[in-house]
């Protein structure tokens, strides 16, 4: 087992951080205790950073409001790299006309409507419309009532051979310290089986999150995939993705994965973080 660091020996040795959001910066209770020392002390010392996450839920203009209402001001929509961007970029690409049917809530339709498309939430497809529908959108846990329209969702893909793609592909987030909530992901999961398709996925551990965050942070200064690390706290998406895309990755104790189950599961999967650290806090 890798011995547990300080974070900020870890840090120093990078030029630019990519974090994940819940779990590493925040978490049920609000910010991680000390996290705003880590802005603060980047900013200090002139490092880079972003914020790499799967949460399609709401806009990088809204994800950020919610950070500076919690106190972290300098953490903008410019420094949010969301999930939901790649799935705005594919339907820009892919889907031309029709409506774009979605899970989730208004919010989380954000990223469909910017990329200008007719967007619909799954419960309001009714028979007479379900010929119009040219793709399916999995954007978010909630909107929606789960029995009644993850059946309606079930039963419009069987119908139509249209795209349904998965713009968070978490399968849980850390609802209290011990537990956790389902995600979107999983349900795509599910759905997938069920009608025998192969969805569209974006977000970690896929490789274009990386790379759009990679070339983002390269269009400020010179930069090797060696100078950057990812901060995370789940095995299978931040440290997974981070380690495909040739990134150190630094595993923290305060979402998804916990000191008891750490051990076991980098041992049960394969999945090995470069550094393993208790928090991202920057000790003042």
């Amino acid at each position: 087992m890798l011995p547990t660091l300080d974070f900020k020996s870890v840090v120093d040795r990078y030029k630019v951080i990519f974090f994940d959001s819940f779990g590493v910066i925040k978490n049920y209770k609000g910010l991680v205790p000390g996290i705003k020392n880590t802005f603060d002390y980047l900013r200090d010392q002139n490092k880079d950073y972003y914020i790499v996450t799967n949460d399609a839920s709401r806009s990088p203009q809204q994800l950020a409001q919610s950070f500076q209402k919690l106190g972290l001001d300098d953490l903008t929509p410019e420094k949010i790299i969301s999930s939901g961007m790649l799935a705005k970029e594919y339907l820009e690409l892919k889907v031309t006309e029709g409506i774009v049917a979605y899970l989730g809530t208004k919010n989380s339709a954000h990223y469909i409507e910017s990329a200008g498309h007719q967007t619909m939430s799954i419960r309001d497809i009714t028979d007479d419309l379900i010929e119009q529908v040219s793709g399916v959108v999995f954007m978010d846990d909630e909107g929606y009532r789960w029995f009644d329209d993850l059946n309606k969702t079930v039963n419009l893909l069987r119908k139509r051979n249209i795209p349904a793609i998965v713009a968070n592909t978490d399968l849980v987030y850390p609802l209290t310290k011990t537990d956790v909530a389902i995600a979107v992901g999983a349900l795509a999961d599910m759905i997938e089986k069920i009608v025998g398709k192969r969805f569209i996925r974006f977000g970690k551990p896929d490789s274009q999150m990386f790379m759009f965050a990679y070339e983002l942070a390269r269009q400020k200064q010179s930069l090797t995939k060696q100078d950057i690390l990812m901060v995370g706290d789940t095995l299978h998406t931040d440290i997974l993705g981070g380690n495909k895309f040739g990134l150190d990755t630094v595993l923290v104790y305060t979402g998804n994965t916990l000191p008891a189950n750490a051990e076991t599961n980098i041992m049960a999967t394969g999945i090995a973080p470069t550094y393993i650290c208790n928090n991202a806090v920057v000790e003042s």
